[in-house]
Parts: structure tokens; C-alpha cells; sequence
């Protein structure tokens, strides 16, 4: 016999070993065992948020379910996002569905929250048809870090906001039919999207462009080096940083940032966080 065969005959699969058998934890018993995994499952049960309208309506939670997509709806009515029309012969239409979240409780703030956000379904989009260009800049790692470190060599407020329903402020430049909310359709007419939708493939390059607008207009300096950092200077600098909705803003000058924020309040939905503590995962420590 060959030694390529005595190799061959001497290895051992994984399927010819001796299986072993899993032994219970000594620490619990067996009625200790059964009580946990029943008080887990009760867990995720109670956690689990529905997948689809079907699920939210057949829920226990329903009336909850149904009140936040009732909320959403309106909001995106007052935005005026779409308008209902008959579909034109050979159009395509985008599918759409909620997307369900429970916000937990926070002690002496606010109660558990019910959020259902109505999101296009933008994998039914066909290239050249509903969507063309698709890509949006985002600010880098390292332009946060460069503006971490001149706010603290030069003792700069730092702040954070974040802009609400943001894609739902900007216009579109294709035609694009949606198929009414499930649950909620009116008649068989189709929804023409007036304003972009959460899910649409250049919903973010949308956003990019009008925000960009509107800070060239407001004389902000887009950087070479990243489009997503601005300077505006005047008697002092004032820095902007985006990363879609998460915005930072950095002066020594406190009315500037003041004065940015009512203006980018008259223009878009914004949400003040005050001082920055946490951006794009990285924690703010001040000293």
C-alpha cells in the first residue's frame, strides 16, 4: 500500500466520530429549565412587532397599530406626498408597505410609542423607468474626527440636530405610481408621488440636493475634499457636517449656530438634540 493510501485511510471524518450528547446544566433543574425558557418565549412574544398590515390587524396590539399608521398617513397627506389618480397604460407601479417599531419607555419622559413609517418598495423600481441616478454623498469618518479636534483646540460649541421625515421634504424628477397603503385604499386609483417616500432608490440623493441648495443660498462653502462638510464664514466660522439626517454644527460664535437652526426650521422639520453626544456611533465626552 502506498503511503497516500495509509493518509487516506487514516483520516477521520467528521460524520464517522462519536457524536456527543449534550449534558443539562447541574445548575438548574429540570422544572428550573422549563420555567425560563417559558418566561423567554412569553419575551419575544410580547417584543415581537408585526411584519405586515395582516399581522398589525390580527394583532392584540391592533387598535395601537392601526392608530400610528392612521398618524402617518396624515402626515404624509399634509405633505401632500401624493395624489390619487387613474394608472396610464403601461406604467409600472411601486409596491409599498409599514414598516412597524415600538419606541420603549423612557421613566418620566414618555410612554412606549407606536410608530408605523409607509415605505415604497424600492426593489420593484426599474432602471431607466422610475429611477436614474441614485448615488448620494455622505460625510467621511475622519472630516468628523478633523472637526472634533478644532472644536477642542479652539474651544468651539459643538451641537447635533436631526432632521424629521427627511426624505419626505423633497420633490421628485421621475414619475413614479405607488399602490395605495393596504388597509386604506380609497378606490382602485394609484398614488403619483409628488414628494419622495422612505424606500425609493435616490430618496437620499434627493435630500442631498435640496439641502445642498439651501445652504449654497445661505453662502455655506462646500469642501473640496468632502461634499458633505460646509464652512460659512463671516465674523467667525461656522461649520456643517451631514450624514443624511444626522446633522453637526460647530462654532465659537453661539448666535450663528442659533441663527442657522431657525432657518433650517422655516425650511425643513428639524429636531434640536442640543449639544452633540453621539454621532454615527462615536460617543462626545466633555471634560
Amino acid at each position: 500500500m502506498r503511503r497516500s493510501d495509509h493518509a487516506i485511510n487514516d483520516y477521520q471524518l467528521v460524520r464517522d466520530r462519536e457524536r456527543r450528547i449534550p449534558k443539562p446544566n447541574r445548575k438548574l433543574g429540570q422544572a428550573d429549565l422549563i420555567c425560563y425558557a417559558l418566561t423567554a418565549t412569553e419575551e419575544i412574544k410580547g417584543s415581537a412587532k408585526p411584519r405586515n398590515f395582516k399581522e398589525a390587524h390580527e394583532s392584540e396590539e391592533r387598535q395601537l397599530w392601526l392608530h400610528a399608521m392612521k398618524e402617518e398617513l396624515e402626515v404624509l397627506r399634509k405633505n401632500n406626498t401624493w395624489r390619487l389618480v387613474e394608472l396610464p397604460k403601461g406604467q409600472k407601479v411601486v409596491g409599498g408597505k409599514s414598516i412597524f417599531k415600538r419606541k420603549g419607555e423612557i421613566l418620566g419622559v414618555q410612554k412606549t410609542r407606536y410608530k408605523a413609517r409607509l415605505v415604497a418598495k424600492g426593489f420593484t423600481q426599474v432602471e431607466g423607468v422610475n429611477y436614474n441616478e441614485i448615488f448620494a454623498p455622505v460625510v467621511k469618518h475622519y472630516s468628523i474626527r478633523i472637526l472634533m479636534s478644532i472644536g477642542n483646540q479652539f474651544k468651539l460649541h459643538l451641537e447635533q440636530l436631526d432632521a424629521k421625515t427627511t426624505f419626505l421634504h423633497v420633490d421628485l424628477e421621475e414619475t413614479i405610481y405607488m399602490r395605495q397603503p393596504k388597509g386604506f385604499a380609497v378606490d382602485d386609483r394609484v398614488c403619483l408621488l409628488q414628494k419622495s417616500l422612505y424606500g425609493l432608490k435616490q430618496s437620499p440623493r434627493q435630500w442631498y440636493k435640496k439641502f445642498d441648495d439651501f445652504l449654497i443660498k445661505m453662502e455655506f462653502k462646500r469642501c473640496s475634499y468632502d461634499s458633505c462638510v460646509y464652512v460659512l464664514h463671516q465674523e467667525n466660522y461656522l461649520y456643517l457636517l451631514m450624514y443624511l439626517d444626522d446633522i453637526l454644527v460647530a462654532s465659537c460664535n453661539k448666535c450663528m449656530i442659533n441663527d442657522l437652526k431657525s432657518r433650517m426650521n422655516s425650511e425643513f422639520e428639524m429636531k434640536d438634540l442640543g449639544e452633540a453626544r453621539r454621532i454615527l456611533g462615536v460617543d462626545i465626552k466633555r471634560d
